[in-house]
């Protein structure tokens, strides 16, 4: 897994010191997925003339199954970038010196859903079961809870057989796993909406199982934090989407209809984006954008708890600063 991480990351070290980025006040921010309401409270920002306010003109790029937002990043096509904990740490251990300047979101969203069905009341049921997880990075919280309870992850009747899910609950639908990998905000509901009940499942949410570790948190270049005049960038980037994100904490329904208005594609519902707000409100909730020191190291103890190939090799130096969120915030 190390080596297909490397490999992934190859192109993007090389370009680290050689784009040539937006004049003064021109910030462009890459999700670290397609436009729903996991990102609400940039689009807020941006309906709102939070941005504007703070003499910023912010261009949002959609992501999705073929973007990595390390590496658009690195390569000069954004200037901040969304993205998990676990992703930005291995990305920084393997060259491109990823910084978290905010955290707007408190609490996790990952979870394990699971057929009731199959027989899972407790983890101690995995055994001898297929579980479809996420790879690249988004795995790793996954087998430090295996590890943890002492249940292999390379099949058999005292294992479980990892299934490497796509970006889809297809394998839970179909039978093909016991259960999968969903977010409180989306997957979860996907099942739900593909005509299974809540009745007919078991979840396990990450945070209660000890083994949470942080996403969605706002990246930039080490390097490029050394400018004051970008740093100072940075902090009105900051200030205007929290303030986005507290107003969408505030008004839920009217912020997912902000997302959909920005939604190009047409692939979003209303339904799904307000109830995915509903849930995403709940995350960012008790955040106001400063990292919290335990909630960082918990992370990090979760993912050198990885098994045999962690994905992380050490305590990371200089991943984060609240240098940007002390200015921001007032603190």
């Amino acid at each position: 897994m190390k080596k297909l991480i490397k490999s992934m990351l190859v192109g993007a070290m090389a370009l680290t010191a050689l784009p040539a980025f937006a004049d003064s006040g021109d910030v462009t921010l890459q999700l670290k997925w397609v436009t729903q309401a996991q990102f609400a409270g940039y689009y807020v920002a941006q309906d709102k003339g939070f941005y504007k306010d703070e003499g910023l003109n912010v261009t949002i790029k959609a992501g999705g199954p073929d973007i990595a937002p390390a590496q658009v990043l690195a390569g000069g096509g954004a200037d901040v970038i969304i993205d998990w904990m676990p992703s930005a740490l291995a990305t920084r251990e393997k060259g491109v010196p990823l910084v978290n300047i905010a955290q707007p979101f408190k609490s996790s969203g990952m979870m394990l859903t699971c057929r009731k069905d199959s027989g899972i009341k407790t983890p101690a049921d995995f055994k001898g079961k297929t579980l479809g997880v996420w790879f690249f990075g988004n795995e790793y919280p996954f087998l430090s809870w295996m590890s943890q309870l002492g249940i292999p992850t390379n099949g058999g009747d005292d294992g479980v057989e990892v299934l490497k899910q796509g970006f889809n609950v297809d394998p839970i639908l179909q039978n093909q796993a016991a259960c999968v990998s969903t977010m409180t905000y989306n997957e979860y509901w996907q099942i739900i909406d593909a005509g299974l009940s809540a009745d007919d499942l078991v979840v396990f949410k990450y945070e209660d199982q000890g083994v949470a570790t942080l996403e969605d948190g706002i990246y930039a270049l080490e390097n490029r934090l050394a400018d004051p005049e970008f740093a100072d960038e940075m902090v009105r980037f900051v200030r205007a989407s929290m303030k986005g994100w507290k107003w969408a904490e505030e008004n839920p329904d009217a912020a997912a209809m902000i997302v959909l208005e920005n939604d190009d594609t047409g692939a979003q519902t209303e339904a799904h984006q307000k109830r995915m707000m509903g849930d995403i409100a709940k995350l960012t909730a008790g955040s106001n954008g400063a990292l919290d020191v335990a909630d960082f190291q918990r992370t990090v103890d979760t993912l050198l708890a990885g098994g045999s190939d962690p994905v992380i090799s050490g305590q990371p130096e200089g991943a984060w600063t609240s240098a940007i969120t002390d200015k921001a915030l007032g603190m």
